[in-house]
Formats: structure tokens, sequence, C-alpha cells
């Protein structure tokens, strides 16, 4: 038996960070695990199965993106390098000036691969978005154009171009779809934290554009699965069935599942877990916000966040976890996110064990909001 890799995790208590490390204690993956991240475990949200994954002994708060902390975060108590390093950290939060993402994301990558590369990482694991592709309804593959349309993907993809730069990292690139899964607190929360409004006002929730519009997804759990499997092929595996000339130098891997999500999935699997109607503004209305977004999208905050607080109070909800209907304007675009995940599947031989979003699932998601006390159940009648 080879021993098992020792992994280091940067932006550990992540929503990413926190699953990868939770896979990897369950199933005894690693040899010696550390979780790296700004914030305290008390401050992050933690359900109760994330605490021995996310214990003391595995922690260390750090911010990575300062080239000081970097000895610290790197050395081992043993003398011996990381085998495995994921960048789970970067700044996930959409809006912000260009200037948030340069330090917290951009300049995290280069210097986090630079000290990889410095000290021979075996396998140095980049997450990405898929938001860096040109968008188009036609799933974008690993090669396809590249034009990023939020402002984390641009950071992003130059976190990407910078590291592939750096000579001698063992990098390997994953960008994801909108993941999703117990406890998240983005994209389809926010279109479930809406819904719970909707259904409390008894009122149709409309989509704008149209449901066609492609909001590809993935679950969390294939997410931690697949990272972990992308190090191994790279590492332990040796890279098989890895062509440079057709597929470039650096393994570059999208991550979403089979099921082509659009807005009309999500509109569908909403309204039967909420019961109520659901539909789309027509051409008129949907030009009329194209040219006016940012007016459009503060009315839709103003009548939503109100009433989410009314019924977090009336929930007894005191300490609201990060669950808010409140809308990003970058993620309202008229634009589809989109790709196929088909290169995961033969050149790793993954195999996603939830291919597609479903009203199972996305009900899953909604149980674990209330086990851990974030989300305002309807009263029973």
């Amino acid at each position: 038996m080879a021993e098992k890799p020792s992994v280091l995790i940067v932006g550990g208590l992540g929503y990413i960070g926190r699953f990868l490390a939770l896979h990897i204690q369950k199933n005894g993956l690693a040899s010696e695990m550390r979780i790296v991240d700004k914030m305290l475990p008390q401050l992050a949200w933690l359900a109760p199965e994330f605490n021995e994954a996310c214990s003391k002994e595995n922690f260390m708060q750090a911010d990575a993106s300062k080239d000081q902390s970097l000895p610290r975060i790197f050395t081992r108590s043993n003398g011996k390098e990381w085998d495995y390093v994921f960048n789970c950290g970067g700044e996930t939060r959409n809006s912000q000036e260009d200037e948030v993402y340069k330090v917290r994301s951009l300049a995290l990558s280069i210097a986090l691969g630079k000290e990889a590369a410095k000290r021979g990482v075996k396998a140095f694991v980049e997450l990405s978005t898929g938001m860096v592709y040109k968008p188009d309804s036609q799933p974008s593959k690993e090669g396809d154009k590249l034009k990023p349309w939020s402002k984390i993907a641009v950071f992003k993809l130059q976190a990407e171009e910078a590291l592939a730069k750096i000579e001698g990292l063992n990098l390997i690139i994953v960008r994801l779809a909108h993941v999703y899964g117990d406890y998240t607190s983005q994209f389809v929360a926010t279109a479930l934290s809406m819904a719970r409004v909707y259904q409390h006002h008894e009122e149709e929730m409309k989509w704008l554009w149209t449901k066609d519009l492609r909001v590809n997804t993935v679950h969390i759990s294939d997410v931690a699965r697949g990272l972990f499997d992308i190090a191994d092929w790279y590492s332990v595996r040796g890279k098989p069935n890895w062509d440079e000339k057709t597929m470039g130098k650096i393994p570059t891997f999208n991550m979403v599942d089979h099921g082509q999500t659009s807005q009309g999935t999500m509109a569908e699997i909403i309204g039967q877990l909420f019961g109520i109607k659901t539909g789309f503004q027509g051409q008129l209305i949907s030009t009329f916000a194209r040219l006016n977004m940012d007016s459009v999208v503060d009315d839709v905050n103003d009548d939503l966040l109100g009433p989410w607080a009314g019924l977090l109070e009336d929930a007894g909800i005191t300490r609201p976890g990060p669950l808010t209907p409140f809308m990003e304007k970058e993620l309202l675009k008229d634009t589809d996110l989109s790709m196929d995940g088909s290169r995961l599947e033969k050149v790793v031989g993954f195999k996603y064990d939830k291919p597609q979003i479903t009203k199972e699932l996305v009900q899953e998601t909604i149980d674990s909001y209330i086990r851990i006390g974030w989300w305002p159940e309807a009263k029973k009648s």
C-alpha cells in the first residue's frame, strides 16, 4: 500500500473547502490534512457534521494571500512537503471593486502557486468557474472560446493564465458550474429564499428572460469527490488518457452534472416544492429590464428583503444564517452558463452520483437549512 497523500486545503472553511475536508476525513483519504482560512471556524456557520474535519487539530487561521503567511501555512512538523494543495479560497461575493478580487483572488492564487512550485507539491488544484467561457446555449468544452462575463470570472481567468506560466507547478484547473447541496448559500439558495417570500404572499414567482436560459449546476458531494479524484489521477495514476497535443499542457476540467439545468428546470422544481405558480416575464418586461437593470434589481430586492426579515422574525430565528433573497445584478444577466463535463468522465473515469438537479435534492437542501436553524418554515394550517 502506498502512503496516503498529505493534503492542504486553502479556503478550507468556504463552502467547497469544508465539503472537500469532510469527504477526505470521512473516507480516511489523507495521511495528514490541514485546513487554512482567514475566518475562524466559530464564525463560519459550520454544521455539526464538520466538527471533526474542521477541528482545532486540522485548522490554521492565516491569510494565504500574504507572502509572510506562506512559510507557516506550508511547513509541516515532519519536515516533508504537502502532496496535494487545493486552492478553494478567494472572493466569492459578486459586485465587489476590482481591487478586492485582485488582492483576495488573483494575488492569493499566484502566491500559493509560486510556493507550491518552489516546494515541489505533487498536485495543485485551482478552482475556477464556468463563467469564463463565451456564453452559448451549446455546452462549452474546456478548449472553447473564453470571454468571462462576471467579475469573479474575469479574475479567475487571470489567475488561470498566471498560474500556467509558473515554472514547475503541477497545475490542474477545475471550472465549476453553480454548486448546490446541503447548506448552500449561493444561486440555488437565493431562488429558494425568494420562493419562500412568494409562497408567503401567495404570489406567482416570475423569472426574467426565458425558460431555456442555461444555469448549469453540480452537486457539492460530486464536487468534493471529483476534486480529490482529479488530484489522485494526476499524482498517483500519472495522468492517464491526457493528450497534450489535443488537450493542451495544463489539465483543465469542467465540473457540471448531466442535467443541462435551465431556468425552466428551476422554475418547475420550485413550483412543485413551494406549491406556487411560476413563470417567465414576457419579452417586453425582459427588454425593459435589460435597459434598466439597476433599478429593476433594486425594486425586486426592496420587495423581498423586508418580508424575508419578517419571516425570520416570525419563525424566531434570531441569528440568521447566510441565506437571503438578495438578487445580484451580475447573476441576473441574460447569459447562459452552459458547460460540457464529459472530459472529466472520459479522462479521469469519474462518475456523477447526482447526475441532475431534482426536486428531491432541492428538498434535501431545504431540510439542511431547517436542521441548522436558517429556514423560516411555513406554518402548517
